[in-house]
């Protein structure tokens, strides 16, 4: 679940993790990351968000876990869906996905009380190209910003390498108005990882940190909305958006990866009604 920016952290709050706790914290994304492939296997034009909703929290408590969105801040629901111009934040409902659409799974849980976060759009049958490319472009770009993840570099060149892959040498919109953020015992913790900014700005990272890297990207504008409930947040152009999302350990020369999308690729391969995404070479 992605944070709202806060302007920037001075690290008096950050918390480093033991090697013990982030094996705990790769057991609670474990969940999260089966979970999304539960939704994975079962997503299909005709089925709503309250339906995957269900399904997953069932999977997630049959897996001795609790949902971590639900109840966060008063979010009433196990999973963040959100389909074609809504970003992130998305309360599921009773409309039934269509051919086109493109829904955006965001899932946290808690699980011996540390915390996972991990997200992953999905696309329907009839997504036409520019759209998938969006996705390709977006979920490669979570991988650029987590290459950045090593000790001794800071959070700006997380944001910095997402940001270029995304607006320079693609023509997409970087949402700057939520971000990423640590997370351990808590869901949100500092620092916060915008995915745009500048090399060599923002927190020092050590190993033990451990944040959530989710690029939220725009086919259109970068400007967005939030709708009346609260929670819901819509690009301003009403074009597609994409957000793809990693809990990762920061260590020493190469970022250890908590969550694990294979689950979920694994999944939609077995499922004709999703089309298979992976990150643009």
């Amino acid at each position: 679940m992605a944070g709202l920016f806060s302007g920037g952290s001075d690290g008096k709050k950050i918390f480093y993790k033991t090697d013990e706790e982030i094996e705990m914290m790769r057991e609670a994304n474990l969940v999260v990351s089966k979970t999304l492939a539960h939704v994975a296997s079962i997503l299909k034009p005709g089925i709503t968000g309250q339906e995957i909703d269900k399904a997953a929290e069932e999977f997630i408590r049959d897996h001795h876990g609790r949902p971590a969105f639900k109840g966060y801040n008063g979010f009433p629901s196990s999973l963040c869906v959100s389909y074609n111009d809504i970003v992130v934040h998305g309360i599921p409902g009773n409309r039934e996905f269509r051919d086109s659409d493109v829904v955006s799974v965001d899932c946290g849980v808690e699980l011996n009380g540390f915390f996972g976060d991990a997200a992953f759009t999905f696309a329907m049958p009839e997504v036409d190209e520019p759209v998938m490319e969006l996705l390709r472009v977006t979920y490669a770009s979570l991988y650029k910003g987590i290459e950045q993840a090593v000790a001794g570099k800071r959070v700006g060149d997380i944001s910095f390498a997402i940001q270029y892959y995304c607006e320079r040498e693609h023509p997409y919109g970087i949402v700057r108005e939520l971000v990423g953020h640590g997370i351990g015992r808590s869901l949100h913790e500092d620092p916060d990882v915008p995915n745009y900014g500048k090399r060599g700005k923002g927190p020092l990272m050590q190993s033990g940190l451990v944040i959530a890297i989710e690029p939220m990207v725009n086919l259109g504008a970068k400007e967005v909305y939030q709708s009346n409930d609260g929670w819901t947040i819509h690009t301003k152009d009403r074009k597609p958006s994409a957000h793809y999302e990693h809990s990762v350990a920061v260590r020493k020369g190469k970022a250890d990866i908590l969550s694990d999308h294979q689950y979920i690729l694994d999944a939609i391969k077995n499922n004709p009604s999703v089309k298979e995404v992976s990150p643009k070479n």
